[in-house]
């Protein structure tokens, strides 16, 4: 079992969804229950689960909740694009988050592989 506060990946992963929650705020209304709360979904499952995979006692559990987090990454990035897409959002405000997403994905690999590893 780890402390998921002492995982760097877990921190860019909340700062994420916290943009991610925050970018959205300027979503059509009527998006609310459809790409608004999806990409949140997404976005939050990413440090959720790091943290619920941080307490499993196997290495083996956390790597495969790391691997659920790292799909997660996959599908916000996949939103992002869309929703650019869309014009709901602008790539200034995208392109910084989609690498930020990128630089999450590529410490969940890492860690992915280090913890199958042992």
């Amino acid at each position: 079992m780890k402390d998921y506060r002492n995982l760097k990946v877990w921190e860019r992963a909340h700062q994420v969804a916290l943009r991610v929650y925050s970018i959205t705020k300027a979503f059509p209304k009527e998006e609310q229950y459809n790409l608004t709360s999806q990409l949140r979904r997404s976005a939050i499952s990413i440090p959720t689960n790091i943290v619920e995979g941080s307490a499993k006692f196997t290495d083996k559990d956390f790597a495969n909740y790391l691997q659920i987090s790292l799909g997660s990454t996959h599908e916000v990035e996949y939103l992002l694009f869309f929703c650019q897409e869309l014009e709901l959002i602008d790539a200034k405000q995208i392109d910084p988050l989609v690498k930020e997403v990128g630089e999450v994905k590529a410490m969940l690999i890492s860690l992915i592989k280090k913890v199958r590893s042992n």
